[in-house]
């Protein structure tokens, strides 16, 4: 059985991953001062950090249910047997909701839609792995129970420089935004049962990153882990982590580190740096 594996732009797969396994991915959505809204494909991590630094109101949209569709369709008529539609937390974004209503209307009984509780490559490597099951030809069944499994064992952890962009999207409250910003404080946050939550408090971004790379190790575990590092405008402190769990798990682990695209970069900010950690399970090697 051919099984087609469709997600949205948020999953920010490595350069190529999308082609070489064939996954179909759906924009979401960017504007600029209340213009017109663009794919996020076409706005780049560089066009954002911009915006921000102007002062510019930037918001996102999710994927309509019309979009995701016509996706769900292609992939169908294109031969598949069958899509599993795996996309963004549906606590982040109303993209879930649009997928769902996509997949009724479109052949229900065909299309099996699976909520990440994620973003990023925590959304990624559920995907991928997805992907991977689709290609060993495994049967609908087996590709949703695959993404929902592996999207359950990742873990996701970032550092903001403020709270207040996600203040501004909603993504967390008002009184936590006004506390992190009154005592210079640097937030780790996690995604947790599909929500961004509080982790820790720190005072400076040396010791945020100390922290980020110390939870991050202990996520590996003493096995294999495939880890990407996530950023928005701080290559530098990226790359250092990166540097870190090559040094401290060796051949174990593999690690990508990539900018987020806007959709997520303009709830975190400049600055941010998160990572995802998935152990023992789906590697980049394939």
């Amino acid at each position: 059985m051919s099984i087609a594996v469709v997600t949205d732009s948020t999953a920010y797969l490595p350069p190529g991953y999308a082609a070489r396994y064939g996954i179909r991915v759906v924009p979401l959505h960017v504007s600029v001062d209340g213009g017109k809204h663009v794919d996020e494909t076409g706005f780049s991590p560089c066009d954002l950090a911009d915006a921000l630094e102007r002062k510019q109101r930037v918001t996102t949209a999710s994927a309509t249910s019309g979009e995701l569709a016509r996706a769900y369709r292609r992939a169908l008529d294109d031969g598949a047997e069958g899509v599993v539609a795996v996309h963004l937390s549906r606590q982040l974004s109303g993209t879930w909701d649009a997928a769902r209503l996509a997949a009724r209307e479109t052949d229900p009984d065909r299309i099996r839609v699976v909520d990440s509780r994620s973003a990023a490559m925590g959304l990624g490597f559920s995907v991928l792995a997805a992907a991977d099951a689709a290609t060993a030809g495994a049967d609908l069944a087996e590709v949703e129970h695959t993404a929902a499994v592996t999207a359950a064992r990742t873990t996701t952890t970032f550092s903001v420089q403020t709270l207040e962009y996600l203040r501004r999207g909603g993504r967390i409250g008002t009184a936590a935004a006004v506390l992190g910003t009154a005592l210079s404080i640097k937030p780790l946050l996690h995604v947790h049962d599909g929500r961004i939550d509080a982790l820790e408090k720190v005072r400076t971004t040396t010791r945020a990153m100390a922290r980020l790379r110390d939870l991050s190790l202990e996520a590996a575990g003493s096995g294999s882990a495939a880890i990407a590092v996530h950023h928005l405008a701080a290559t530098e402190h990226a790359e250092e982590l990166a540097a870190r769990f090559s040094a401290e798990l060796g051949e174990s682990v593999e690690c990508v580190v990539s900018e987020v695209g806007a959709v997520i970069g303009a709830h975190i900010g400049p600055g941010s740096v998160g990572v995802v950690v998935l152990p023992n399970g789906w590697r980049f090697g394939g």
